[in-house]
């Protein structure tokens, strides 16, 4: 038997409420949750969202200081810690002929695309050790010879030509 401490009724004793007066007796049980957070889901997809998102523009903002300017990365620093300077136009192409001609030159990953008629001269935008590929296409139907010379710091170190009618020079150069 259970007595009330408010009003001294005696209750049995598996009772949670005074008979008598309604007073509890015993605290009810207090359900408790298995796991997880005290969230709901959609608050947690929120904090994982924006957790990524953090954390990706953190990553961003790390990658795009620690990134060589154009300039930077066009030196090479040697094992004695000495920074030999690159020349910011290491690679020209000098293209020969007197007709109408479309050119792609370049790194594989940068390639500049000009057309032009008769003898003309592009400079590149590569490190010097950087691979570079040149294709040049007659644009008529002339057999006038073509020629392509691929100039490393002043040294031809490429040519190629043709006389076929619509026909193609391709040079590729790895120093």
């Amino acid at each position: 038997m259970v007595k009330c401490p408010r009003c001294g009724y005696e209750n049995i004793s598996s009772s949670t409420y005074c008979v008598n007066c309604s007073y509890t007796l015993k605290k009810a049980p207090v359900e408790k949750k298995k796991g997880g957070w005290s969230m709901g889901i959609a608050k947690k997809i929120v904090l994982i969202v924006g957790i990524v998102v953090i954390a990706f523009l953190l990553f961003s903002v790390v990658y795009n200081n620690s990134q060589p300017t154009n300039e930077e990365s066009l030196n090479v620093i040697t094992a004695d810690q000495n920074v030999q300077q690159g020349s910011t136009h290491p690679y020209q192409v000098k293209i020969i002929y007197d007709g109408s001609w479309y050119s792609k030159a370049g790194t594989p990953g940068y390639l500049q695309e000009k057309s032009d008629t008769g003898n003309a001269s592009i400079n590149l935008d590569s490190a010097s050790w950087d691979q570079v590929s040149v294709t040049v296409q007659k644009n008529d139907e002339s057999s006038n010879n073509l020629i392509v010379q691929l100039i490393r710091n002043g040294n031809v170190v490429a040519e190629n030509s043709t006389t076929n009618p619509g026909g193609e020079v391709t040079l590729s150069y790895r120093s």
